[in-house]
């Protein structure tokens, strides 16, 4: 267990983040409470807890389209406030248009920006080439996989080069062969980009796999109860990771912390 990194510029400060939600009864619920989580320059960032500690939740603050009932959350490059639109957000379902084709899924962020029709073309094609759909462009999402849907979404959202990325189970309902697939793509793509990334999982390997740091979250209401450095060396093998003795290490520290949470 570590403290804070003393490496690169803060991206994502929380500061003593709690949020209340109100049920429908009208009684008040508490989901998060003082959270703080300070994210580093290019440094991938997971959180595993468990259901309800109020994961999602935190991404939607980080993303802005939540505001916290106390606390803050400040999204930075350099000194500079990132604005909503440099922020990535890829959720566990594809959210595809089904009425438009892959390229135009992939191109629709880079209209909404106004970029002119050849340069979203060309980026467009780039990055389906970057997650594999080259040859898929003009399929619409019916047509395609579940892995392959997500690997258009990712493209997505990539096309526009966020500073921060923030994935909340983006790989969740896939099947276990797609599922280590699809970790392959996302750290082939940070490797080339090395955005700030804030990834959410239940699933212990992929958190030890892709990340830098792993912080472990109570119940609700959720705090953070730890913060792991992951002392395995990058690029990272995910197809064989789990056999190095650092990971059973690691993952078994915080499984030690989850059981505990659950036992509650």
């Amino acid at each position: 267990m570590t403290q804070e990194l003393d490496v690169g510029q803060p991206t994502v400060i929380m500061g003593d983040l709690s949020h209340d939600f109100v049920a429908p009864d009208g009684r008040s619920m508490q989901v998060l409470r003082d959270v703080c989580i300070t994210v580093r320059e290019k440094e991938f960032f997971t959180v595993v807890g468990p259901s309800g500690c109020g994961k999602s939740t935190l991404l939607n603050i980080a993303s802005g389209l939540l505001r916290p009932s106390d606390g803050s959350v400040r999204c930075l490059k350099g000194d500079r406030d990132l604005e909503q639109r440099e922020i990535g957000y890829i959720t566990q379902d594809s959210n595809l248009f089904p009425w438009l084709t892959v390229i135009q899924n992939v191109m629709m962020p880079l209209e909404i920006r106004r970029v002119a029709k050849r340069e979203r073309v060309e980026r467009a094609r780039e990055w389906l080439g970057i997650v594999g759909l080259s040859e898929f462009e003009n399929h619409y999402p019916r047509q395609l996989s579940g892995g392959m849907q997500k690997r258009c979404s990712i493209a997505r959202t990539m096309v526009y080069e966020p500073e921060v990325l923030l994935m909340d189970e983006p790989f969740g309902a896939l099947d276990a062969i797609t599922k280590t697939m699809m970790q392959k793509t996302i750290l082939d793509i940070w490797q080339r980009r090395q955005t700030s990334v804030i990834f959410i999982t239940h699933d212990l390997t992929e958190a030890i796999a892709l990340s830098d740091r792993v912080a472990v979250m109570t119940g609700r209401p959720g705090r953070v109860r730890a913060t792991f450095d992951v002392p395995l060396q990058r690029p990272r093998d995910v197809y064989n990771i789990v056999d190095l003795p650092e990971f059973k290490e690691l993952r078994r520290e915080l499984w030690h912390l989850l059981e505990t949470e659950l036992e509650h």
